[in-house]
């Protein structure tokens, strides 16, 4: 019996009460993760992680690769749109599927178990660890300097501040789900006055005059597959993080509900305001400045704010910290349900006895942001490891493409038209191969050959569950170390 059929008959046994459902539902004395997270929250998390620190410093590689003002504004508004497209087929799935998890969940259940585990297997091991590292380290580096203006950063200080961080969050998310979206909302909060303060200072700029940038805003403007494709690319970094939301579904009050809509809130939201910050710094900053510009909000800072220019530097530590809550918060989240469905350890799918957190797994990727963050020349290896998220998106979206066409019987209170996946499916195979295309290197190679070494790994330990017992004395102290015990789903 497949997971659908067995969905179809767990539906049916709510409502009949039969000796068959009483099979189905026996032994389920479990811990559950409790659904902490409401609307507010949930677009926390969403709108909070993809704000990150990509706004306040790299809008200027879309507009080089683009080659003038108005292109790059089309290319921002272009990339929320696919976000919201592709979120809106996630919050489809979410509420057919619903289970935490995200792409791997999907995966697994649509396209069974090998692809789930190599997706896990990457994102666990490379892409989750190196980017909460990226991150911390984003924010040491904005967070210390104001105090060595003029100087450059000593590495050992930025590495400590960035590990620090790291380390406090774990804390936070590993003791309460609720200390964890406080910890979200509030810099959201802040993230929105640091744009705003940003898009007012824009508008002050335009009323008096400083429209120089707009006049033929056109000109120079770079057509082709090859530049679209990078200018793509370098604004869906500012996007990543719009399928979030997914990997907590367990957690979120009424998913069926909350989660279509806390997407048609903040991505939005997110792209209205990406595009009126990038108005700003282009009312500022003539196109030439902006694109020389290391960091546009520094620059935009210096130019309006005068003294108070280190303010940009607070406002994107703030906005860093903020996404790699969210990060943490949702990448944990991967890990333990991996665990859960016998891909991982099992000690990574439990939770605290009475925090109901999934301490296990949030330590393994806390220990593993560390270990990344010691080396610190990771960021080749996120560029190399990024085509291969799409890869994965379109993969999960033919899964939705799948359950649309074959399992049309399933109960979903969502569905958007079946034009919508196609679509971005398309668009997940452009952004796949314009990279490769454009800019053909070995590592691409390399990536490919590690994701499928999981294979190596998948066919003795979970295919043929080979030494079942090999951890299960660590697991038995572990589980009595940390206090932890096993979970159940969270379907209800």
């Amino acid at each position: 019996m497949d997971f659908f059929s067995l969905k179809m008959r767990k539906t049916k046994c709510k409502s009949s009460g039969s000796s068959t459902c009483s099979e189905i539902n026996e032994n389920t004395q479990k811990l559950n993760l409790k659904r902490e997270i409401g609307l507010v929250s949930a677009v926390s998390l969403l709108a909070g992680t993809m704000i990150g620190s990509g706004i306040f410093m790299s809008p200027q590689w879309v507009l080089y690769h683009i080659g003038s003002p108005g292109g790059s504004l089309i290319i921002w508004a272009a990339c929320g749109l696919l976000a919201m497209l592709g979120s809106l087929s996630y919050a489809e799935l979410g509420t057919v599927i619903k289970e935490s998890g995200g792409d791997y969940i999907y995966i697994l259940r649509t396209s069974g178990p090998l692809p789930a585990f190599l997706l896990a297997f990457t994102s666990m091991l490379v892409v989750r660890p190196a980017s909460i590292a990226g991150i911390a380290l984003s924010f040491a580096e904005y967070a210390v300097a104001p105090f060595y203006q003029g100087c450059p950063l000593p590495e050992l200080v930025v590495k400590f501040v960035a590990a620090s961080c790291i380390l406090l969050l774990a804390i936070a998310n590993c003791l309460n789900v609720r200390w964890s979206m406080s910890i979200q909302v509030f810099f959201m909060a802040a993230k929105l006055i640091s744009l705003v303060v940003i898009i007012i200072g824009g508008v002050v700029m335009l009323i008096n005059g400083h429209t120089s940038s707009f006049q033929n805003a056109f000109q120079g403007t770079i057509v082709g597959i090859n530049p679209i494709g990078i200018a793509f690319y370098q604004g869906l970094w500012s996007y990543d993080g719009w399928n979030n939301l997914n990997y907590v579904t367990e957690e979120l009050k009424r998913p069926e509900v909350n989660l279509p809509r806390a997407i048609m809130i903040a991505i939005p939201l997110v792209t209205v305001l990406y595009l009126l910050v990038n108005i700003s710094y282009l009312a500022v900053m003539t196109p030439t400045e902006l694109m020389s510009s290391s960091a546009v909000a520094a620059t935009w800072g210096n130019k309006v704010l005068g003294s108070w220019s280190w303010l940009m530097s607070v406002a994107a530590a703030l906005s860093s910290f903020g996404s790699l809550n969210g990060t943490f918060f949702s990448g944990g989240r991967v890990c333990y349900v991996a665990a859960r469905e016998g891909h991982m350890p099992d000690i990574l799918s439990m939770a605290h006895v009475r925090r109901l957190t999934p301490s296990p797994a949030l330590i393994f990727t806390t220990a593993l942001s560390l270990l990344v963050l010691i080396p610190g020349n990771f960021k080749s290896i996120v560029n190399f490891f990024s085509f291969t998220a799409w890869f994965f998106y379109a993969i999960t979206l033919s899964g939705l493409l799948y359950l649309k066409l074959k399992k049309r019987h399933l109960p979903n209170s969502y569905e958007v038209p079946i034009v919508i996946p196609i679509i971005v499916i398309i668009a997940a195979v452009f952004l796949v191969l314009a990279p490769i295309i454009d800019d053909p290197k070995i590592e691409y190679l390399y990536v490919s050959l590690f994701i499928l070494s999981g294979v190596m790994f998948y066919i003795p330990f979970v295919h043929f569950k080979l030494c079942p017992n090999l951890l299960t004395k660590a697991t038995v102290f572990l589980q009595l170390f940390l206090e932890v015990a096993p979970t159940e789903k969270n379907t209800d």
